[in-house]
């Protein structure tokens, strides 16, 4: 089982930057495919971003292609979601999550408590 906690959420101007981090316990987090996904008030949860775990492929919503990185360090298990170029739209409370050894599009079993993002216009 690994745990989960976000941070770097905050309030800032559309058109800034932040840097989202997801740190994970346990030892085999090279293992988890990790997923950013986000659900802002009265919307679906979705999901953003994704890096999978082994090869590493990544996956990006259409929404954020161009605006959003998606990183891993292994070695600090540790997953980023750098954020530029953010708009009104990107307001929302980002997740982390987690899935062992599935793909970017599998279930995802583990959930951090979310970080919240708001984008002023």
């Amino acid at each position: 089982q690994v745990q989960l906690v976000e941070s770097g959420g905050g309030l800032v101007q559309a058109g800034g930057s932040l840097r989202l981090s997801c740190a994970a316990s346990g030892r085999t987090f090279s293992s988890y495919t990790m997923g950013w996904f986000r659900q802002a008030p009265g919307k679906e949860r979705e999901l953003v971003a994704a890096v999978r775990w082994g090869y590493g492929n990544i996956y990006y919503a259409d929404s954020v292609k161009g605006r959003f990185t998606i990183s891993r360090d292994n070695a600090k298990n540790t997953v980023y979601l750098q954020m530029n170029s953010l708009n009104a739209e990107d307001t929302a409370i980002y997740y982390c999550a987690a899935n062992l050894l599935q793909g970017i599009t599998a279930k995802y079993d583990y959930w951090g408590q979310g970080t919240q993002v708001t984008v002023s216009s």
